[in-house]
């Protein structure tokens, strides 16, 4: 089992930052450092969409065009966490954001049936 547990959500107005975490503990028999771990978020009335994703073993990335060059995805090994930095927050980025563990792939990828482990979300909230 791997558990994820959000945070770092809240309220901001348009324009401005939000740093979301996501530590992992667990075991599943591999270490963290083979893990891919992806942020998702749904917006109400909206399906569940693929923010980016993070290569825990080379660092790579990958996003979504709608957050590119304003989200950045990075890890902290020592802590086992995975940070989401926001910036230029727009009121479309409202929604609850997820983080998720993929267990078996190598490179960072959009495809939620494949990531393993979710967290339970946190809301974040961008004002006008």
């Amino acid at each position: 089992q791997v558990q994820l547990v959000e945070s770092g959500g809240g309220l901001v107005q348009a324009g401005g930052s939000l740093r979301l975490s996501c530590p992992a503990s667990g075991r599943t028999g591999r270490t963290f450092s083979s893990y891919i771990m992806g942020w998702f978020r749904q917006a109400p009335g909206k399906q569940r969409e693929f923010v980016g994703a993070i290569s825990w073993s080379n660092t790579r990335t990958a996003y979504a065009d709608s957050v590119k060059g304003r989200f950045a995805i990075y890890k902290d090994n020592a802590k086992n966490t995975v940070y989401l930095q926001m910036n230029s927050l727009k009121p479309e980025d409202t929604a609850v954001y997820y983080c998720a563990a993929d267990l078996h792939s190598s490179n960072p990828h959009p495809y939620q049936d494949q990531y393993d482990y979710w967290g339970q979300g946190t809301q974040v909230t961008v004002s006008s």
